[in-house]
């Protein structure tokens, strides 16, 4: 497996330990920030040992062994620790413990299982809260509702969104790329009708009267990601940061006018320039003469979901402060 990516050697942290054991709670992106001054390169040195299935999981109890090839190259070795058992008073049980993810999953896991990038159509065309069952506007976990809209089908779980951010192309402000469908809640079909009664299960925010249907998925979702570049030179743009704060920090999700059309997929890694200011030059006779500052890398996104013309991305190092509209590259 090569060391190098775009012609550049993997370069390790000066303190990277020879030896790490993994526990719990512990993430491949952080296991590998111990060894590699970039994280997401740990691909590029993974020594995959035959004997053990799965190399590329890795779990709490295993060790991380860091050797060099006869040429001097790094490379990251594994060597799967003991399994863990688990006892109670009727049975017995001896389970490797899960695999440990790539970044931190509860960061992200509201945005693989409910978030979704959809067309004005979908939305607009979608069922709708028309009432409480109850004689109240706002509407909560345990609360009933009736929807129009739905159509009997095998289909009993739906999650109720609300229109939220309308994503444009900061380049070309008339394109839009595709509407946010903010997630509200979950509920289940309690009767089919016009309109049908549903029950909420839970909810993250009030639902209200108009809030959107859309059927929801019960498949798993991905918790393992491949870390790597693209394959052809990128870029684009931080376009939005969810809870819509002002400077971006470590694990916040951002949304980039970069999809699956632009090579994005899971697991691309982006960095991010701080877009250099225009001052003006103190030393020019010229009043008006004004000088751009060039960009400074600023930190370093990795894609989690993609989807046409957007993804998602998480935020795994800030440098610098980072703002909407600052530009990501190829790292």
């Amino acid at each position: 497996m090569t060391s190098s990516v775009w012609g550049e050697p993997v370069t390790l942290n000066p303190d990277a330990p020879q030896r790490y054991e993994v526990v719990r709670d512990d993430t491949l992106w952080d296991i590998a920030g111990r060894f590699l001054r970039d994280p997401w390169r740990w691909p590029d040195i993974w020594q995959v040992n035959q004997q053990i299935n799965n190399p590329h999981l890795i779990y709490p109890g295993d060790i991380i062994f860091l050797s060099y090839r006869e040429n001097g190259d790094p490379v990251l070795e594994l060597q799967r620790g003991l399994p863990s058992y688990k006892m109670s008073p009727a049975v017995r049980t001896s389970k490797l413990e899960k695999a440990i993810p790539t970044i931190p999953i509860d960061a992200i896991q509201q945005f693989l299982l409910h978030p979704r990038v959809v067309s004005k159509e979908t939305l607009d065309n979608a069922p709708y809260v028309v009432a409480g069952t109850e004689e109240r506007l706002i509407l909560g976990a345990g609360d009933e509702i009736y929807v129009r809209g739905l159509s009997k089908s095998a289909i009993i779980r739906y999650g109720i969104y609300r229109g939220g951010e309308v994503y444009r192309d900061p380049d070309h402000p008339s394109k839009i790329l595709g509407y946010e469908a903010l997630f509200i809640a979950d509920a289940n079909i309690q009767r089919f009708g016009d309109p049908a009664i549903l029950s909420i299960q839970n909810s993250t925010r009030e639902i209200l009267v108009g809030d959107r249907l859309l059927p929801t998925s019960d498949l798993e979702f991905e918790q393992h990601f491949l870390p790597h570049a693209s394959p052809t030179p990128v870029e684009g743009k931080i376009i939005a940061v969810i809870d819509g704060v002002s400077q971006i920090g470590q694990y916040q999700a951002v949304a980039l006018n970069l999809g699956v059309e632009d090579g994005m997929e899971k697991g691309t890694v982006l960095a991010v320039y701080q877009a250099g200011r225009v001052v003006r030059d103190p030393i020019s006779r010229l009043p008006e003469d004004k000088v751009r500052l060039p960009d400074e890398r600023a930190g370093v996104i990795m894609v989690f979901r993609a989807f046409n013309h957007i993804s998602y991305g998480l935020m795994m190092g800030a440098e610098r402060a980072i703002h909407v509209y600052d530009v990501v590259r190829n790292p």
